[in-house]
């Protein structure tokens, strides 16, 4: 029998998923700043109203995406994860190659769907011009099945990296072509208003410009997976050749695998994922019907700039999650009741460290954060994030337990919590878009009750299934979290008089570049107050150093 290099035989070592998800977490972070400086830029040659057709056209995009490649990374990560852990390489072959036939006809079906079908879309979202967008973001969901397999393989061998650097070369290329093809194709259009004599052309033209660079992108991380993976079959050709010790899976019970794993996540994913596209349609609609003077395509371009920057915490929960399943279906496939636990609480608490004092960070630096980053509609974007920052909260805990309780092998009860949040969530927008008359802030507020109502849901259930030993480790954990958002609202309050001291004292100006160094100053400070507190207050202890990544750094100033 080949010995098995000490690499690959251990891809799950010990709490080894925190820092893997801390890599993917960084990564994430780094995307999605790339993504808001390139967004940036990219707005202001199209405008808010072609941020409102590119915001819209990503929506139906996303849900395309979940229905043909979302669930691949989670999916074929936790198979992959499983025959890892009992040793079973030649399955692991197998289980590729079957998962690159499913991405081909899902891949072709989605494209092909999504193209032909983008005039019927529009025509939904009472947007006609919607179509330009729709067909050049089509090609991107052929491409991502392919890359959604080889980002599942690499996850499934506990190895984060190679998804990491391809989701940064991802984002580059997107940014410089997104930028490109916006600039050019909104001057085509400009030629094309003055022919048709309307303004829409060139909103529509930019947006279409802007989805071109994601397929771009797409491709140049494809083609960096692709050369890992020869790279990765050359190294363990023998280990996958294997076949003296037992019988490899067949190809059809290999597609059952997949089937009865892929199809909860696609449904979970998309009943979850559903409620921008639902957003949109609402919002579009029953502003339409009640005969609004509001310009609605502008305030989804207002919302999509919101959805941007709530989204850059929320990338750590999305990051986590990836590192979760395949390694607590490892803990679960060995019987390591202990260690499933662990991974449960500090995946929560890891989580939380992170988006606590991001939400509260939202709501201080509110004012700031938007004046330096955008040029249009600042009042509302302001006032839209202020109020729809513990949404950053609320999305991050429920991706985080909908990830647990698929590396449990639990998929039904996230999907049927999906399905309940999302019916409460589509009252809520209603009553607050009609009665209520709360135009784009009941979708916001929408989206927190989503995300509010998921969560508990999924905690409940996790309270059911990963049971404490003893009552007093469980009030212990919970009183962390009470010191945890205490340190995070003194940091508040102290980042909140900063700001105020620095505007009424030393940047009184209010230039562009005064308020560059002011945000600057108030997040370093918020980031020393709030280490400084959870450190003093207890909130990570020696204890957690093994646990949480980048602790260990700072164990000489902890307790034990």
């Amino acid at each position: 029998m080949n010995q098995i290099p000490n690499n690959y035989k251990n891809p799950h070592r010990k709490h080894h998923f925190l820092m893997q998800g801390s890599i993917l977490a960084i990564s994430g972070i780094i995307v999605r700043i790339i993504g808001l400086f390139y967004r940036i830029p990219m707005i202001n040659i199209i405008g808010d109203k072609g941020n409102g057709y590119y915001t819209s056209a990503y929506s139906v995009y996303s849900l395309f995406l979940i229905l043909s490649s979302y669930s691949f990374p989670i999916s074929i990560s936790k198979i992959v994860s499983e025959r890892l852990a009992v040793g079973r390489y030649r399955d692991v072959k197998n289980v590729i190659k079957s998962s690159f036939v499913i991405a081909l006809f899902v891949g072709l079906t989605m494209f092909s769907i999504m193209f032909f079908g983008a005039e019927f879309i529009s025509n939904i979202y009472r947007k006609p011009l919607l179509k330009f967008a729709l067909k050049a973001l089509a090609p991107t969901l052929f491409i991502m099945s392919f890359l959604g397999v080889f980002r599942g393989l690499f996850q499934g061998m506990g190895n984060m990296i190679p998804t990491a650097v391809s989701q940064i070369f991802e984002q580059i290329a997107n940014a410089i072509t997104s930028l490109l093809f916006a600039y050019l194709l909104f001057n085509r259009g400009l030629i094309a208003n003055m022919i048709y004599d309307t303004t829409e052309y060139s909103y529509a033209f930019g947006a279409r410009g802007g989805a071109i660079g994601t397929g771009v992108g797409a491709f140049v991380a494809l083609a960096f997976l692709f050369f890992m993976f020869l790279s990765l079959v050359s190294k363990y050709k023998m280990l996958l050749d294997n076949n003296n010790y037992y019988e490899p899976e067949s190809r059809s019970k290999i597609f059952l695998v997949l089937y009865h794993t892929m199809i909860p996540i696609i449904v979970s994913g998309t009943i979850y994922n559903l409620t921008t596209v639902l957003d949109d349609l609402i919002f579009s609609n029953v502003l339409t019907i009640m005969k609004s003077e509001l310009n609605i395509v502008v305030l989804w371009g207002v919302f999509g700039n919101y959805h941007l920057l709530f989204n850059i915490p929320v990338a750590v929960a999305n990051s986590l999650t990836s590192s979760i399943i395949p390694s607590i279906s490892t803990s679960v496939e060995k019987n390591e009741v202990r260690e499933v636990v662990l991974k449960v609480k500090y995946s929560i608490k890891y989580t939380m460290l992170i988006v606590s004092p991001a939400f509260v960070g939202l709501i201080i630096l509110a004012d700031p954060i938007c004046r330096v980053l955008f040029k249009e509609n600042l009042d509302i974007l302001i006032k839209m994030l202020r109020a729809g920052s513990i949404a950053v909260v609320f999305f991050s805990l429920s991706t985080v337990t909908i990830g647990i309780l698929q590396g449990l092998g639990y998929y039904t009860k996230p999907l049927k919590n999906t399905v309940i949040a999302l019916i409460i969530h589509i009252i809520a927008c209603l009553i607050l878009l009609i009665p209520l008359n709360q135009n784009i802030y009941g979708i916001v507020f929408g989206m927190i009750i989503f995300a509010l109502v998921l969560y508990i849901l999924n905690q409940r259930d996790l309270n059911k299934i990963v049971r404490y030993k003893n009552s007093s480790f469980q009030k212990r954990y919970i009183f962390t979290f009470f010191l945890m958002f205490l340190s995070a609202g003194i940091m508040g309050i102290l980042t909140y008089f900063l700001n105020r001291f620095l505007v009424n004292v030393v940047f009184t100006s209010g230039s562009f570049l005064s308020i560059v160094i002011r945000l600057l100053i108030c997040m370093a400070f918020a980031v020393f107050v709030y280490g400084f507190f959870i450190i003093m207050l207890g909130v990570v202890r020696k204890r957690d150093a093994d646990y949480i990544p980048f602790i260990s750094k700072f164990e000489f100033l902890l307790r034990g």
